[in-house]
Order: structure tokens, then sequence, then C-alpha cells
């Protein structure tokens, strides 16, 4: 569908609160943000960059953690910008394009980002309980394939979800109380029967969490089965350092993803969404790099030989 052709909607633009209801804040506000979006950029550059200059780091791990940091620079970057502008600007307008623009982008890489943390624990169960098939059974085609699926199958699921909406009719309130085009956000400014879109909303966000959630588990389950009957506690120790970034990587991204729709919507809740909302779409893309870096030898030591080798050059 062409969004041109889209003519049932009276509504040309919305109008985002954002944090205005709190007009104090909006300067400090925008410097934390601001911060934390150079330090998500900064961070996921560098992890993209480390693991491609050391070929101690060309591994599928390493692989699947390129293309993660790629995502939370999306991801962050569909969403901050138009955060940082309302903090600023006076002018809180996005055009309806732009609503369904950002939605669009916003989905796609919220739901890859899901399905790449699963392959990460796939991965993981992988190189504990078959460390001696690990290199032919992660090989190169499948993942790719595996990364490939996560894309295709995040577009999907957005383009569904964000052709759902364009089949509403918008001729109502054009303000929505958030920062961003979120889905919950923009659904309550339509004046037409939204049950399809609520349904399409239901299936695909359960679906998608349980199959996630469900690959995540039991390949963790596994794992730790595979760590019990470890007669020695140095393969224990390297395990454990092995899954730890991953597991708190994934418990602080659904652990926020569940929080937010297990939220009641109602207005007392509305800054508490806006705040869940802001730590899973800006606070977790800059955790990630410094989750994965900092709990990681190889990690470390390409950093600290990029730093020598740069303060001699500048020496």
């Amino acid at each position: 569908m062409v969004w041109d052709e889209v003519n049932q909607s009276s509504v040309s633009t919305f109008i985002l609160v954002g944090f205005s209801d709190y007009p104090n804040l909006q300067a400090p506000l925008f410097l934390v943000f601001l911060s934390i979006y150079t330090v998500t950029i900064v961070g996921n550059l560098g992890l993209i960059v480390v693991t491609r200059i050391n070929p101690k780091l060309h591994t599928p791990m390493y692989f699947f953690l390129s293309h993660l940091s790629f995502l939370d620079i999306c991801y962050s970057s569909v969403l901050t910008p138009k955060l940082l502008e309302t903090l600023v600007a006076e002018d809180r307008t996005i055009s309806f394009k732009g609503c369904m623009t950002q939605f669009f982008f916003g989905c796609t890489f919220v739901v890859t980002e899901m399905f790449m943390l699963a392959v990460m624990a796939y991965d993981r169960f992988v190189a504990v309980c078959n460390p001696l098939l690990y290199t032919v059974t992660m090989s190169v085609k499948l993942c790719a394939l595996l990364v490939a699926g996560t894309y295709l199958w995040g577009i999907l699921c957005s383009l569904i979800l964000t052709c759902s909406l364009l089949e509403l009719s918008y001729c109502g309130s054009n303000i929505i109380n958030h920062f961003c085009c979120d889905y919950t956000a923009i659904l309550p400014r339509s004046c037409s029967d939204p049950y399809f879109s609520q349904m399409a909303c239901l299936v695909i966000s359960v679906f998608n969490e349980a199959c996630s959630l469900l690959i995540i588990l039991a390949s963790y389950v596994f794992i730790l089965v595979t760590i019990i009957r470890m007669p020695s506690t140095g393969g224990l120790r390297k395990v454990f350092s092995t899954c730890s970034s991953h597991l708190t990587a994934i418990s602080i991204f659904h652990g926020i993803l569940l929080f937010i729709y297990c939220v009641p919507n109602f207005v007392g809740s509305l800054l508490l969404i806006k705040v869940a909302t802001v730590f899973y779409t800006i606070m977790i893309p800059m955790l990630n790099p410094l989750i994965y870096s900092l709990r990681n030898k190889e990690v470390k030591e390409t950093v600290k030989k990029l730093i020598s080798s740069n303060f001699i050059l500048t020496q």
C-alpha cells in the first residue's frame, strides 16, 4: 500500500506531548538523552569496529553481536532525534507519514533484536553443549541465514502492524501523549473500529514473545544441564563468563518489554510507561555494548591495543 493513497484519514499531523508536562526538566532531560545517544552511537560503532579488526573475534558469537550493535544504533536513531527535538522545540508536531514511518522502523528493529537475542542463545547452546562441533554446526551459511531470517521476520511483522494502522481512520484528537509513535499511543487516536488492528498486534506480540523466550529458555535449560554435569570448576567458570553477558542483556530487554505491556493503560500510568519506554529504547542500546565489552577479555584487550597504538601515533 502506498501511503499517499491513504485518504481515509483527516489527520495530517500528530502532536507529541513527550515530557512537556515537566517544563523545568526539559533542558536537563535534553542533555541526559543527548549524552546517552552519543555514548550509544560511539559504543556500538566501536564494538562493530573491534569485532571486525580482531581476527580472534571472527566467530559466530561476535558476528551476531555486531548485528545486535547495528540494530541498537538503528533503533536508537529512529526514536531519539525526535525525542530530543520535542524537548527543545516549541513545535512538537510530526506528520502522519512521519509517524507511521517511525513506527514501522521502530517495530522492525525491536522484533529483529528480540529474535537476534534468541539466535545468540542458540549459539551459546551449541558452543557449550557441542563445543567440538561448534564451528561445523554454526557455519557461515547458517549464521547468515539466521541473521537474514531475523531481519525478514522483523520487517514482515512491522509491515502487517503498520498496514493495520493505515487501514484505520483518524478524525479525532491528534494529540499523542507520548514522545514517539508507539502502537498503544497511535491506536486511541483512531475513530474507526480497531478490532482487527488490536487482534493483529495481540497475536504478533504474543507469538513473538513466546517463541523468542521459548528458544532462550530451552537453550539455557540444556546449558544448565551441561554445566551440572561438568566435573571441573574451571569449565563452569568459563561457561558462566561466556553466557552471563547475554543473560544480562536478555533479562533487561524482555523484562522492560513485558513490564510495558503489563502496565494497565490509565492516566496515572502514562508517565511510568514513558519512563519504561525511554529505558528500553534509549538506555538498552547504550547498555548492550557496555555489558558485552566490560565482561569480555578479548574485546577489552583489542580496545587497549587500539588506544595504545593511537597514543603512540599521536606522540
